[in-house]
């Protein structure tokens, strides 16, 4: 490891270039720091394996252009250059990704170097019962989830600082899950966290709201089947008070009828 960069420290040092690896999230704003005010030259700035040139420093007037219809376009509204000559790009995207070279045009002299790796903003994990699972009288099954996400992305259980299981992904995934089963009464902390390299996002589990145990009704019959029972209890309820207002009319009806006959004779 000492020698790897004993090596890069004598390129830097016979060469003059300086090169940097930057990882940044998508959406945010990234900075290329440099500074090329002693340089009374003009100065470049080129992006990608074509080295198209972004961004133009003319030392000698203090004259800065920026070209950014160039390279497809990508870099529209996203480019300002600082008094040092710094590079900056706001609301990065992944097409932003790449290498971002300092030219000294009269000498074509690479001054400064930067491999930009842009990384997908992570979602949210949530977390809910796992209906797909028989939980047992003394145990709830719960699921971590998280929606559309990218390459070099992983999924973990932790319960307080240790971890107990985890999932990753290397290319494009619709959907991400990761189940737990926990015990109704346990007071121990869980947490599901989503990471890549550079960031994380954590949800707590809150056991006693998600896993608070259902009604005997709920549990013994399902969701869909106890809401089927209730509308036919309901129903029957319905019939059985317009049996009895009819039975109630009809006597009524036949009393007056009576009283009426009684009245004629």
């Amino acid at each position: 490891m000492y020698a790897v960069i004993l090596f890069c420290f004598s390129l830097w040092s016979l060469f003059g270039v300086f090169s940097e690896s930057v990882s940044v999230t998508e959406g945010d704003s990234v900075t290329l720091s440099v500074d090329i005010t002693e340089v009374k030259d003009r100065i470049y700035w080129k992006f990608g394996a074509q080295d198209v040139v972004i961004a133009e420093i003319n030392a000698v007037n203090n004259n800065k252009s920026l070209y950014e219809d160039r390279a497809d376009g990508r870099f529209r509204d996203r480019l300002k250059l600082d008094h040092t000559g710094s590079l900056i790009i706001t609301n990065i995207t992944n097409t932003h990704s790449g290498l971002y070279k300092v030219i000294n045009t009269n000498t074509e002299k690479q001054l400064n170097i930067f491999n930009i790796t842009v990384y997908a903003r992570l979602p949210v994990p949530v977390i809910s019962r796992d209906s797909s699972q028989n939980s047992s009288s003394s145990n709830c099954c719960v699921l971590c989830s998280v929606m559309n996400v990218s390459h070099n992305v992983s999924l973990s259980w932790y319960k307080g600082m240790s971890l107990l299981s985890s999932i990753s992904v290397s290319d494009f995934n619709i959907r991400l899950s990761l189940p737990l089963e926990v015990e109704y009464q346990d007071t121990n902390t869980y947490r599901c966290v989503i990471n890549n390299l550079i960031t994380n996002l954590t949800q707590h589990l809150n056991i006693n709201q998600l896993c608070h145990k259902c009604s005997v009704l709920y549990c013994c019959c399902g969701f869909t089947e106890a809401v089927i029972r209730l509308v036919i209890s309901a129903l029957v309820c319905v019939a059985t008070v317009a049996v009895l207002v009819y039975d109630v009319r009809s006597r009524r009806d036949e009393q007056k009828k009576r009283s009426h006959t009684q009245l004629n004779d």
